[in-house]
Order: C-alpha cells, then sequence, then structure tokens
C-alpha cells in the first residue's frame, strides 16, 4: 500500500496565531485609548471594528490551517480523503480504471477521473511538484495493473 498526505503549508502554529492577534489587539487599544485621552474619542470605535474584523479574518484562516488530503493506493482500491475546514469527503476508484489528467498552466491542476466521477488533487503542493506527483501516481498505478 503507497500513501501520500498533502498539507497546507502554515508558517506560525495556532497558539502563535493567537498571541500574533492578542499583542495586535493590545497595541492597536493602546494608541485608541491614548488618542480617545487626547480628545480623539471616534478612534476607539474605529479600533474595535478593526479589531473585530481582523479577528473574524484570522478565525476564517484558522478553520482551514488544518486543511489536508491523504490518497491511498492499495491494489484494490485508490482513496481520496480531503478535509476543508469541518468538512471530510471521501473518494474511492478502482485504480485500474482511474485516468490522471493535468490541466495546462497557470492552474496545473491534477484531475483523477473514473467513468463519470473525477476529484482534484494535489491543491496543498507546489505548482512545480504537481506533474512530478502526477507522474509518481501513474507509475504506481501502473505497477499495480
Amino acid at each position: 500500500m503507497k500513501e501520500w498526505t498533502h498539507k497546507r503549508n502554515c508558517a506560525i502554529s495556532p497558539r502563535q496565531f493567537v498571541l500574533f492577534y492578542l499583542s495586535l489587539a493590545a497595541v492597536s487599544l493602546g494608541v485608541a485609548l491614548i488618542a480617545a485621552w487626547r480628545g480623539g474619542w471616534l478612534v476607539l470605535p474605529f479600533t474595535g471594528l478593526d479589531l473585530l474584523v481582523v479577528g473574524v479574518a484570522f478565525v476564517i484562516h484558522a478553520r482551514h490551517a488544518t486543511d489536508y488530503e491523504v490518497i491511498r493506493l492499495s491494489p484494490v482500491s485508490l482513496v481520496v480523503e480531503q478535509r476543508s475546514a469541518q468538512r471530510l469527503t471521501q473518494f474511492e476508484f478502482n485504480p485500474r480504471w482511474v485516468r490522471i489528467d493535468i490541466e495546462k498552466p497557470p492552474r496545473t491542476r491534477i484531475v483523477l477521473r473514473s467513468g463519470s466521477r473525477s476529484v482534484t488533487v494535489g491543491a496543498y503542493l507546489a505548482p512545480h511538484r504537481r506533474e512530478t506527483f502526477a507522474r509518481e501516481l501513474r507509475r504506481c498505478l501502473a505497477q499495480q495493473a
């Protein structure tokens, strides 16, 4: 059995992300409080709105920080498991019937097709590595036949 795992490239951990947001909020609120104390009281509501919008964007980003896809090839099946936010989808194909298509640049997506079903894989790979992965998957599928 052969298995490939592709994950998002996350530069910082969730804990570091929270610490960054808290430090951003502390600095922003500090500046806003100084401005309010000096007579610019309208700075406070706009700072609150700004922190709310940035917080929502961070939550959306954090929901996708653990996205991944796993491709498992065995003699009897090719299983693609994909997690995006809280949704998990799984596709199963007969490895002898799978066709691998690579779309042309700039998108360079890898599409696995079998009959009328298809699934796009390799979204978390760098574009220049997708063709290498597709060749390796083709080679492994040919060995299964």
